[in-house]
């Protein structure tokens, strides 16, 4: 049984330079210091199998980046930050790149500052991926993001609505499902993720609540499985 020792981590607010040596940074503890308030999370519990360290390490690296957004007042340009972070590492060449143990830490650290220059990162948004690439946790980046999703959503009062559609919807019409979700929720806030679908062939659904466990299924896919299901067309096959 593994154990999971208590460690902490310096967050600095000087964006780390690319010249810089990377130093030792264990993991789970992030301590801020200038402008940020000290923040310290610690876990001494043990943990079974890798899946549950790696979901308890992404869950105390998006808790302490949230708090230290929340103590300087930028939870939403730091959510914000967040997304775009989603979409870099959302291709599988830049997180084979920066996973890829062969690859010198420095080279990466030069990549990830033109990284956060052209995508107009904050300072401590910056450090903090910094500081995953120096602990070797950065495979962790996506779990991260879907920590950092709940923990802003529990900070803010915000209900996450996932629309899938086959086209993109127009704005107007994601706004009235967002208020259509808010009456069923009653949440402060709603905000709306989009994805594209084809195999709903016209329509869209609507995912809500915790994890994404109630839907709206507005679909045509769904609309022809009902019609099948009622005539038990279950074993015919349909010429194409």
């Amino acid at each position: 049984m593994a154990s999971l020792q208590q460690a902490s981590i310096s967050l600095q607010p000087k964006l780390l330079s690319s010249s810089q040596h990377p130093r030792s940074l264990p993991s789970l503890n992030l301590s801020f210091s200038a402008t940020f308030p000290s923040l310290k999370l610690s876990t001494t519990r043990p943990l079974h199998g890798g899946a549950k360290m790696s979901a308890s390490a992404a869950s105390s690296y998006a808790t302490a980046l949230a708090d230290v957004a929340k103590s300087n007042n930028t939870l939403d340009a730091t959510s914000s930050d967040v997304e775009k972070v989603e979409t870099i590492f959302s291709d599988p060449q830049v997180l084979e790149f920066f996973t890829n143990p062969t690859i010198d830490v420095l080279k990466k650290r030069q990549v990830l500052d033109e990284i956060v220059s052209s995508s107009e990162l904050q300072r401590h948004t910056a450090n903090f991926l910094n500081i995953l690439v120096d602990a070797k946790r950065i495979d962790l980046i996506k779990e991260i993001v879907k920590e950092f999703e709940l923990v802003y959503n529990q900070l803010t009062d915000t209900e996450l609505a996932v629309v899938s559609s086959v086209v993109k919807l127009e704005s107007q019409h994601l706004a009235q499902i967002a208020k259509q979700v808010q009456k069923l929720t009653g949440a402060k806030n709603v905000r709306i993720k989009t994805m594209i679908d084809p195999s709903l062939v016209a329509g869209f659904t609507i995912r809500y609540g915790s994890s994404g466990s109630k839907l709206i299924d507005m679909s045509v896919k769904k609309q022809l499985e009902e019609i099948a299901a009622q005539l038990d067309l279950g074993d015919i096959q349909l010429a194409v």
